[in-house]
């Protein structure tokens, strides 16, 4: 049943009913966007970041400096940021052409500079987070050299093999996902990850990518049983619209079938998924979105409009916020 964004009952959410530890598992816009609109919602908020990118900016420091890749880590530092929006801007900010900094952002140039002061990656995401006051905890989710590889079902996809390595060729695949894993197969999670998971109130996955941002994190079999372990409930936030290769042709249910079977039957508790599908994804700015996903097969799953209205391919952060948050009251209440 489709939902409107409102509140329940007598109009107002309990304060018994709002999880005060909030754990979001992702990375990329998806992740960020979610933080955006519970950051001043959530007492307790922690991210947990995939750090198997390794392309663009983030690659590039991943191969040259040796540090996990700090983009997505960025995206979230600068969602939860109480710093001056200007600041936030700079942050962001991405050099141009005609540079040998060409498509680096500042943010990820800062978190490699950090690096160096500080003498390790850890202390580095800590002191820019107290610069910049970021409202929360942002963790990666390893600091092992992760390296995410799939199987697609396209014979011929890469040099005449089905194998595909590293998280920029999965994303630009040709043919259908079966399966992806990580190298090394028992790569450790982050402590302070999995203490935030074990005392948490709510898991959330997602949204995210589905192969190359949500996956990645479960594949890391400390963070799964951690999740398993703390026996909280865990929702599954399902992207607005499918997304070329990876998911094209996906509904909700294909989305959370996938997603199971690289984790364990059961593991969601809801699925929220985006109930507005009057929305135009024509745009010539919109090259990786292909349609809106959606509900067929939909075990498990709310539907709310949550549809950002300048970016109908995302989901608006207030409107996924407000979803969570009546979603757990309902559960809980």
């Amino acid at each position: 049943m489709h939902k409107s964004i409102g509140y329940t009952d007598n109009g107002v959410l309990s304060k018994d009913h709002v999880p005060s530890r909030v754990v979001a598992l992702g990375g990329g816009h998806g992740l960020s966007t979610l933080l955006r609109g519970l950051k001043d919602r959530v007492p307790d908020l922690t991210a947990i970041v995939s750090v198997a990118d390794d392309g663009g900016s983030s690659g590039l420091l991943r191969q040259e400096l040796g540090l996990p890749p700090p983009g997505d880590l960025r995206d979230c530092i600068a969602a939860m940021a109480e710093a001056e929006p200007l600041m936030q801007l700079l942050f962001q900010y991405r050099f141009g052409r005609d540079s040998h900094l060409e498509g680096h952002s500042f943010g990820n140039l800062l978190i490699a500079a950090m690096s160096g002061i500080t003498g390790d990656f850890e202390n580095a995401i800590a002191a820019v987070n107290q610069v910049l006051a970021v409202k929360g905890r942002i963790l990666p989710s390893s600091l092992d050299d992760l390296v995410l590889c799939a199987e697609s079902a396209a014979p011929e996809e890469v040099n005449g093999s089905r194998l595909l390595e590293g998280e920029a060729c999965i994303g630009t695949s040709a043919g259908r996902i079966e399966r992806v894993y990580i190298r090394p197969e028992r790569a450790r999670g982050y402590p302070q990850a999995i203490q935030a998971i074990l005392a948490s109130d709510l898991v959330i996955l997602g949204p995210g990518s589905l192969y190359t941002s949500v996956i990645p994190n479960l594949l890391i079999r400390d963070i799964r049983e951690a999740i398993i372990a703390s026996g909280v409930p865990v929702f599954y936030i399902c992207n607005v619209a499918t997304q070329m290769g990876e998911t094209s042709g996906y509904n909700v249910g294909d989305h959370l079938c996938a997603l199971e079977e690289h984790t364990l039957p059961g593991l969601v508790t809801r699925v929220l998924a985006n109930g507005n599908l009057s929305v135009d994804l024509t745009g010539d700015e919109i090259t990786r979105f292909v349609e809106p996903v959606t509900g067929e097969y939909a075990k498990r799953t709310s539907f709310y409009d949550l549809v950002d209205e300048q970016m109908p391919w995302r989901h608006g952060a207030q409107k996924l916020a407000e979803a969570v948050l009546i979603e757990y009251h309902a559960l809980m209440g």
